[in-house]
């Protein structure tokens, strides 16, 4: 994969990200990707993080499938776990999830799977 985008996979079908950006969009749709994963909740670390709305906007517009699902960078609870699962299961690979430095999402996926 060849992107100035600082993606990492975590399995042949996921990959994990910090922060992504709406303008983003269009090279994560362009590099492959089928569906987007938001797990970091709005203004976690003030206003000048780009909002759910803004990213989705543009994922959907780059023709790509969104889910937002914020979870905590501390803890990620049993269900929220499940709900990542069942978003890995229902959603078109490959699946790209963001949170803010990518370990959240790293965690909700080795979870998720394991």
């Amino acid at each position: 994969m060849n992107t100035s985008l600082p993606i990492r996979a975590v399995s042949p079908e996921v990959c994990v990200a910090p922060q992504m950006t709406p303008e983003a969009m269009a090279e994560v749709a362009a590099l492959g990707f089928r569906s987007v994963v938001n797990n970091r909740p709005d203004f976690e670390h003030g206003p000048d993080q780009p909002t759910n709305a803004a990213v989705e906007a543009a994922a959907r517009a780059a023709g790509l499938e969104y889910r937002f699902l914020p979870v905590s960078g501390g803890y990620q609870s049993p269900e929220e776990i499940a709900a990542f699962a069942q978003l890995l299961r229902e959603l078109p690979k490959p699946v790209l999830a963001f949170c803010r430095s990518g370990a959240r999402s790293t965690r909700l996926f080795m979870s998720a799977t394991s």
